[in-house]
């Protein structure tokens, strides 16, 4: 088995456990709530199929990649299938932190969206009780890389992303058992007021600028927007219905 492959399938195991499931509730609703109204036509999510991140956005063609696996859409996520400029959001849930170079990752995606465009980062914070536990005493998956939120964002300013919103979550601490998780449900309660940059994982929305570019936006006949251009796509599609 490649190494690839044993990464995603230590990946799906992990998320199967307490610790796993109380992380993906949190950011669900966290992207449900903010891909809601976000509106184009163009929708990507790289990676992380046991995370419905789409699903309640309305944008008529959206896709779910996978490098391996059972998603229609396979493609590297370090050269993807599209031209530049032509989607109206992406979505990379801990994306970043599986890649050899995440600094391309960022770069390949930031080139794919328009301008104006969303870019939604869900990330693993390595300054919270989950970090440091990895570091005496592994409850995460091996693989990966825990990449600091003040770091990324000094790396999507410097590819011109605006940051308009950012939240951080899951403030319990790593205890993968069923029965204890819900003992410390107050720290969730007060995390965000108390201690707000140390939840576990830090969700990200980033707006794509282009300094110097005039947007027309909006045709004013009717008050609708013109079509997105053409996208270069492969001939195999995951859409959501």
């Amino acid at each position: 088995m490649s190494d690839q492959k044993e990464g995603i399938l230590e990946i799906a195991t992990w998320l199967q456990s307490p610790l796993g499931r109380y992380l993906l509730d949190w950011e669900q609703q966290c992207l449900d709530q903010a891909v809601a109204d976000l509106f184009g036509f163009h929708a990507l999510q790289l990676g992380w199929p046991q995370l419905d991140g789409l699903r309640a956005n309305r944008m008529p063609q959206r896709w779910l990649a996978e490098e391996a696996g059972r998603a229609q859409l396979q493609c590297s996520f370090d050269e993807l299938p599209f031209e530049s400029g032509t989607l109206d959001l992406v979505l990379l849930p801990h994306t970043l932190e599986f890649a050899a170079d995440p600094h391309h990752r960022l770069r390949e995606a930031a080139r794919v969206l328009r301008p104006e465009g969303r870019l939604l980062i869900l990330g693993l914070n390595p300054a919270s009780l989950w970090g440091l536990r990895q570091r005496v005493a592994p409850c995460l998956p091996s693989r990966g890389e825990f990449i600091g939120y003040w770091r990324l964002r000094d790396w999507l300013r410097l590819l011109s992303f605006d940051v308009p919103q950012a939240r951080f979550g899951c403030y319990r601490p790593p205890l993968n058992r069923e029965a204890w998780l819900p003992h410390w449900a107050f720290m969730d309660r007060r995390g965000p007021t108390w201690w707000p940059v140390f939840g576990a994982v830090y969700f990200i929305e980033a707006v794509k600028r282009v300094h110097g570019m005039r947007l027309v936006g909006l045709a004013k006949s009717n008050g609708r927007r013109r079509a997105a251009p053409a996208v270069a796509l492969p001939s195999r599609t995951h859409r959501y219905d």
